[in-house]
């Protein structure tokens, strides 16, 4: 049994609330127009919670001219729709210490964040760190630049960069045309010194 339908509303003394279809709503606001007001419209920017009540034919007139940033250059209209996207708050990249210490973070990265989530700014920190520290030989520089890299990269790039050279100059790949074989050498040996100073 429902009792919040009509029908047991009947049997009670008094109504729990009056369901009647109630008539006599706000008027237009629209000037001389007398129809009742059964829709709403925005008033404009800066007024985002105030309404116009607007017959039918009136609320379709006013949207067809209603235009949000009426006023605004483009540089405003671009930097409030690029706050827009996060709501108008405050933002910042994740991990770089905002609204925690660093020692937070470092703890939480210790056994808080198996998946490096939220800890991806402070290790990408550290390893900046680490890299400004280690100084850069002169054989390391040639082996990057043999390969077409520059001081900084990963082991995973060299990797990949390496494989990518050996696919296109190996002789079988060229169909037995042994041109690029001394280019090929001079790949295979800069990343074997690579790999031997720990990117491998």
């Amino acid at each position: 049994m429902k009792f919040n339908s009509d029908i047991f509303d009947r049997v009670r003394v008094k109504p729990a609330q009056d369901r009647r279809v109630r008539s006599g709503g706000p008027s237009c606001e629209w000037h001389g127009c007398k129809e009742e007001g059964t829709h709403r419209a925005p008033k404009g920017r800066g007024r985002e919670h105030e309404h116009w009540r607007f017959c039918l034919n009136h609320v379709r007139e006013y949207n067809q001219s209603y235009n949000f940033f009426a006023g605004m250059n483009d540089d405003a209209v671009m930097a409030y729709q690029k706050d827009a996207l996060t709501g108008h708050r405050p933002t910042w990249k994740m991990g770089t210490g905002k609204g925690r210490s660093r020692a937070d973070a470092q703890s939480f990265a210790a056994g808080g964040d198996p998946f490096g989530l939220f800890t991806e700014g402070v290790r990408a920190e550290q390893q900046q760190r680490a890299e400004a520290a280690r100084p850069v030989r002169n054989a390391e520089r040639k082996a990057l630049d043999t390969l077409g890299l520059e001081v900084g990269v990963t082991p995973q790039q060299v990797k990949a960069k390496f494989k990518e050279l050996v696919k296109r100059h190996h002789p079988d790949v060229n169909g037995g045309d042994r041109s690029t074989e001394d280019r090929l050498v001079e790949i295979i040996q800069a990343y074997n010194y690579l790999k031997s100073v720990g990117f491998g």
